[in-house]
Formats: structure tokens, sequence, C-alpha cells
């Protein structure tokens, strides 16, 4: 198993929008051999900003390399830059996890 997270750092007051995105984004994962499931996660707020994980998991790091190439991926990431640049606080920080246990 291969999880991929993106974290997100948003504006406060942008909460509510930074999600409609994410509802209303096809991410063309459904046509992706080896995807397995997605989450999008609320973490905690501060004044500064609250935090935001997208969370995918795959059955291995190979199939989410070749998603990461796929037409798939260039027509879910032309959505990505769509929304307002007021809600993010800077680029996303991806994190990459294999599974060990």
């Amino acid at each position: 198993m291969f999880l991929a997270m993106n974290r997100f750092r948003i504006a406060p007051g942008k909460e509510d929008d930074f999600v409609e995105h994410w509802r209303k984004r096809n991410s063309y994962l459904d046509e992706v051999p080896g995807f397995v499931s997605f989450n999008l996660l609320r973490g905690a707020s501060t004044e500064e900003c609250t935090l935001f994980a997208s969370h995918s998991v795959w059955e291995s790091e190979a199939v989410f390399e070749a998603w990461t190439k796929s037409e798939a991926f260039r027509k879910a990431h032309m959505q990505a830059g769509q929304s307002a640049r007021d809600i993010y606080l800077g680029p996303p920080n991806l994190e990459l996890f294999e599974s060990v246990l």
C-alpha cells in the first residue's frame, strides 16, 4: 500500500470555499488502475490558518507514479488551478508514504 498526502494551509474564513471546490472537482481517480481510496481531511485551526490534507491510497508506488503521468492526472489538475488563489496560504506540501506493516 502507498499513500500520497497533500497538506494545505487555508486562509481563515475560506474553509467552506476550499471544501466546496473539492466537492465539485472531478478527480478522474475512478479511471485509474491501482487507486484504492481518497479522503479530504480537516485539521486544526489557528488564527493563521486551517490545515487540510488530501489523502489518497494506492496499491503501490508504481501505480501512483503511473497516475502522475496519466491523462486523468492532467485533467484533474487543470481543475485544481480554477479555485480562487486567496484561499491558499502557499503551495500544498506533498508527503508520500509506503506501508511497512
